[in-house]
């Protein structure tokens, strides 16, 4: 499985970006596919995953203010980020799981990640 990221850029506090992942590959194997972020000196941390099983679920720091969204003709995922802020900048990655043994392991993907900066 391969994962693009794109839609990252520099953005003002309150605007709006929107990033996608598509993915290629053996696709039909992922179960979750989501989004997660990293900022200097801190740990990677989730953001947004997508399952047709579980359906949504977002981290507490962007509840309410992104979206995420699914184009299954596309094979791409889509993250709509809103009311943006200062503390939302950092490299985001795009991330697949393949869930097996009775779901209690996972392969992942990342993506190469894209920058999103969020001037005060």
């Amino acid at each position: 499985v391969q994962l693009q990221a794109s839609g990252g850029g520099l953005v003002q506090a309150g605007g709006s970006l929107r990033l996608a992942c598509a993915a290629s590959g053996d696709i039909s194997s992922i179960n979750v596919m989501g989004w997660y972020r990293q900022s200097p000196g801190k740990q990677r941390e989730l953001v947004a995953t997508i399952s047709s099983v579980t359906g949504t679920n977002y981290g507490d720091s962007v509840r309410g203010r992104f979206s995420i969204s699914r184009d299954n003709a596309e094979n791409t995922v889509y993250l709509q980020m809103n009311s943006l802020k200062p503390e939302d900048t950092a490299v985001y990655y795009c991330k697949a799981e393949h869930l097996y043994d009775m779901g209690l392991r996972t392969l992942d993907y990342w993506g190469q990640g894209t920058l999103v900066t969020v001037s005060s």
